[in-house]
C-alpha cells in the first residue's frame, strides 16, 4: 500500500481532501482505492494507493499529473519534470520552480535570467519582471522544466530551463493571437460556472486545465482577457487572474512568431 506524492498542489482555501473525489473518478474502472492522506510542507498532495490494479493506477496518475521525484536521487541531467513557480517576486536574476524534491530537504529548480531571455525573448536583455508579467510566470503556475546540469546536493541548486514541450505550448499560444486568461486557485467546475453566470459564454472558446486548480480561459478573437477579470472575479473571489496577451508579447520581443 504505497504512499505517493502527486505533482498537484493544494493552496488557498482548499484542503487535500477536496481532491479525493477527483482522483477516485480518474481511476474509475480500475480495482483500486485512493485515499488522500495529507500534503507536504509545500502543499504537494500525498495519496495512498491500494488494490489489485495498484500498479496500473500509479502509472496512470504519473502520466496524467506526475509523481513527485521526492529525492534528488530520482533526478538526473536532462530529466523533464513538472512543477509550480514559487517566489516569483523574490529574485531579479532567477526564476524558481518547485518540482517536488523535499527529502531530506527541499530543493527548487532554478531558471537563470540569461536562459529565460534566450528561450522567451530571443536573447533580448529584459529584466526578469518584464518576462514574468507577459508570460504569466507567477506563483503556482504549472511549468515543465528540463534539468540542464548534473544534480549535486552540494551545489544546493538544480539548474534548469523550460522544456521543449513547455516552449512549444507558449509559442503556440502566441501564434494563435487569442488572448487567454489564466485562473489560479479554482476548480474547473467553478471556472466554468463563473463564465456562465457572468454571461460571457459568447466571449469564450473553451476552458483548458493546466492542473487541478489552474486553468486557461481561451478568449474569442477580439475579446480582451483583462476585461474578463472583474466579470469572473465576482464569482471567484479567492482566485488569481493573470492575462496572457500575444499582442503585448510580440510588442515586447519585437519579432514575429510564425
Amino acid at each position: 500500500m504505497p504512499t505517493v506524492t502527486l505533482l498537484e498542489k493544494v493552496y488557498g482555501s482548499f484542503s487535500p481532501e477536496n481532491f479525493e473525489p477527483v482522483y477516485s473518478s480518474l481511476c474509475k474502472g480500475l480495482k483500486v482505492k485512493l485515499k488522500v492522506v495529507g500534503e507536504t510542507n509545500r502543499g504537494w498532495v500525498q495519496i495512498e494507493v491500494s488494490g489489485e490494479d495498484e500498479i496500473a493506477a500509479l502509472h496512470f496518475l504519473d502520466r496524467e499529473m506526475g509523481l513527485a521525484p521526492v529525492s534528488l536521487d530520482n533526478l538526473k541531467k536532462f530529466s523533464v519534470t513538472r512543477g509550480r513557480v514559487v517566489f516569483s517576486g523574490k529574485s531579479k536574476n532567477e526564476l524558481y520552480v518547485d518540482i517536488g524534491v523535499f527529502s531530506p530537504e527541499t530543493y527548487d529548480s532554478v531558471l537563470p535570467l540569461p536562459r529565460l531571455q534566450a528561450q522567451l525573448a530571443d536573447g533580448k536583455k529584459l529584466p526578469l519582471q518584464r518576462l514574468v508579467e507577459p508570460f504569466c510566470l507567477y506563483d503556482n503556475l504549472p511549468l515543465k522544466v528540463k534539468i540542464v546540469q548534473n544534480v549535486d546536493a552540494q551545489k544546493k541548486r538544480i539548474e534548469a530551463e523550460l522544456s521543449e514541450a513547455q516552449l512549444s505550448q507558449i509559442t503556440s499560444w502566441i501564434r494563435s493571437s487569442f488572448d487567454r486568461l489564466i485562473v489560479l486557485g479554482a476548480f474547473f467546475s467553478d471556472v466554468e460556472r463563473a463564465v456562465k453566470l457572468s454571461r460571457h459564454l459568447r466571449d469564450v472558446i473553451k476552458i483548458e486545465s493546466l492542473g487541478m486548480l489552474e486553468h486557461v480561459v481561451l478568449c474569442k478573437l477580439g475579446t480582451d482577457a483583462v476585461g474578463l477579470i472583474p466579470k469572473l472575479g465576482r464569482f471567484l473571489p479567492d482566485a488569481v487572474f493573470v492575462p496572457f496577451s500575444p499582442r503585448k508579447i510580440r510588442q515586447l520581443i519585437e519579432r514575429p512568431f510564425l
